[in-house]
Parts: C-alpha cells; sequence; structure tokens
C-alpha cells in the first residue's frame, strides 16, 4: 500500500516509535463522513477518545476495490483538508446487518447523544446517500462493517501538548 504524502511524516514519526510495527499494517488515509464539517467533527471526537468506532457499508468498500478493515490494520485519520490527525488500530470487525446493530456500538460510535436512535437516524441518512450515488437501495439488511478501533498515535500525553 503507497503511504499519501500527506500522512507520510505522521507515518513515518509513527514508526520511528512504534519498532515492530510492519508498514504492510498500513490501511488507509481518510476523513470520517461525506462533508468537510462532518470529517473536522468527527475526527476531533477521535482524537478526544469519544469515538472508538465507526460503521462502513461492506458494498463501499467492494465498490472501492478495497477489502473490509481487520483487527490490526492501522489507519491515518485526517481532518477535512487531508492534515493527518492520528493514527488509529482497528481491534475488531463485526459484519453486521444495519437493523442489527446494537446501543452498545451506537454508543462507542460516540455520535450525538450515543443512543442508538440518534444512531440508526442519522447513519440511515447518510447510508441512503451512498447507496443514492452508488445505485444501491438502502435497507435493514445492508452489511456493514462494524468496525472497532483505538487511537495509537499520538500518545495521550503527546496531543495534550
Amino acid at each position: 500500500m503507497v503511504i499519501p504524502s500527506n500522512v507520510q511524516s505522521m507515518w513515518r514519526e509513527y514508526l520511528g516509535i512504534v519498532q515492530d510495527v510492519e508498514e504492510s499494517r498500513f490501511y488507509e488515509a481518510f476523513s470520517f463522513g461525506d462533508s468537510p464539517a462532518m470529517a473536522d467533527e468527527l475526527g476531533q471526537l477521535v482524537v478526544a477518545g469519544v469515538k472508538r468506532a465507526t460503521a462502513g457499508s461492506v458494498w463501499s468498500y467492494e465498490d472501492a476495490g478495497k477489502p473490509v478493515p481487520r483487527k490490526g490494520d492501522l489507519s491515518v485519520v485526517t481532518d477535512s483538508r487531508g492534515k493527518p490527525l492520528c493514527i488509529i488500530e482497528t481491534t475488531q470487525v463485526d459484519i453486521v446487518p444495519f437493523g442489527q446493530v446494537t446501543a452498545e456500538f451506537a454508543s462507542i460510535e460516540g455520535e450525538g447523544d450515543g443512543s442508538l436512535t440518534y444512531w440508526r437516524d442519522e447513519h440511515k441518512a447518510y447510508f441512503m446517500r451512498e447507496c443514492d450515488a452508488s445505485m444501491r437501495v438502502f435497507s435493514d439488511s445492508m452489511p456493514l462493517a462494524c468496525e472497532q478501533f483505538k487511537v495509537v498515535f499520538p500518545l495521550p500525553t503527546q496531543s495534550a501538548a
């Protein structure tokens, strides 16, 4: 996988600190959501430790020709301008139909009030936009990759500086 130029500095700094990481664990550099405001808001929730999970449509991974994230993958989270914010490590991925996402998962995703009702309303709207763009039809059975992660860089003491 090619490390995008906008995140190479952070990635190299991380590799210099954590000696046992193989570059092959790099999954992607990305921002959350589908708008600049969403990317900035959700990125800051990750940095603050509030957002520790995300859900992506399995169909979107297929359409992009990318594998679903796996435990141990490392990704660089960026803001809306492509500035790297942090590096996350995937700790768990479960493939779950939209309609079976749990309140526990909604809570650790850390958005809005953390409730399952909020999660379903906001994510249904998001996935409907995504489905419309890819000529698919949203349904409660749509498969999601429910990914949990932890921030591995910068370390909490570094992000406060």
